[in-house]
């Protein structure tokens, strides 16, 4: 139960190559995969996990090679978190910035299908804002994946 089948080292550095491949994937298919789950995208994410279960500890059965395993995944993610908050250049790489999808008073329609965000969440966050489209200064898709209404009176809310 506790003995590895395997060498020490090898859950680690699998662990490490699924969590950069996962990052990268998670990164390049944007703002809104991370800011709100929909169903479809929650089963996405348990899926990713199953799909990748194997391939984090290989053939290793034992309760060490799981908990190595997430030690590993946990260490890694705090290593993330420590550099991004004190590297703005790695923050933009690994969270992105935040992106301008409208601007007085008028929505880039192009740019939010690029995003792959429907207009309805744009109507949304503007009624929650209590703006109208017309009192829109500025619109942006966070890095997070919410959406921002800077108003003509300039008070940012957030949806």
């Amino acid at each position: 139960m506790f003995e590895l089948s395997g060498t020490w080292w090898e859950i680690p550095v699998r662990a490490t190559l699924v969590y950069i491949v996962l990052l990268v994937l998670m990164r390049v298919s944007g703002h809104r995969t991370v800011g709100q789950f929909t169903p479809f995208d929650l089963l996405i994410v348990m899926l990713l996990s199953e799909a990748v279960s194997n391939g984090l500890n290989g053939e290793e059965k034992s309760l060490t090679g799981g908990l190595v395993s997430a030690a590993t995944l946990i260490g890694l993610n705090l290593f993330v978190a420590f550099i991004t908050a004190r590297n703005h250049r790695m923050q933009v790489l690994v969270e992105g910035r935040a992106v301008l999808i409208g601007r007085d008073g008028k929505v880039f329609e192009d740019v939010i299908k690029r995003h792959h965000v429907p207009l309805c969440d744009v109507e949304r966050a503007l009624r929650e804002a209590d703006c109208d489209l017309t009192d829109m200064r500025f619109a942006f898709l966070e890095a997070d994946g919410q959406i921002s209404i800077l108003q003509e009176s300039g008070s940012p809310v957030e949806k």
